[in-house]
């Protein structure tokens, strides 16, 4: 996931972002258009389940189910109400070095949160699987009953 924080670097260019957003299913007639997605901050990535999904590269906040009238800006906010790519009043490349600093300091915050929320996650799930184990073998094999809670 590193390479996830460094490609996402490359992100901050409007034509980096768009260029994501191959098989969109929403490009004509309607507010969630590959161009409307990529001037508020997602990249489309797209699962095998879900084809819409859109991610910003910034606070990495995923947004699946687009409807045509949903309208990324306000979508985003709604969802991640404190993104530093929402707040940032002008294009990138005319922020001063501590400014630009600044926000990579928060966009690196945002990719620790999430890669700690993964491992809780995978570890929570780790552990239902044990858990889960250790009753059937102690239930099945040993006919001894285990009080562990799910």
């Amino acid at each position: 996931m590193m390479d996830l924080l460094h490609q996402y670097s490359e992100m901050y260019e409007y034509t980096n972002r768009l260029k994501t957003f191959v098989d969109w299913p929403f490009t004509e007639n309607c507010s969630c258009t590959p161009e409307n997605m990529a001037k508020a901050g997602f990249i489309h990535s797209p699962s095998q389940n879900e084809p819409d999904v859109a991610r910003c590269f910034f606070c990495l906040k995923e947004l699946e189910g687009w409807e045509p009238d949903d309208d990324p800006w306000n979508e985003h906010a709604r969802r991640s109400a404190t993104c530093g790519f929402l707040s940032m009043q002008k294009d990138h490349r005319a922020l001063a070095m501590d400014e630009f600093l600044k926000l990579e300091l928060e966009r690196f915050k945002c990719y620790v949160h999430k890669k700690t929320q993964d491992t809780i996650l995978h570890f929570e799930d780790e552990l239902r699987c044990t858990t889960r184990s250790l009753h059937k073998y102690f239930e099945n094999d040993h006919q001894c009953s285990v009080d562990v809670e799910l």
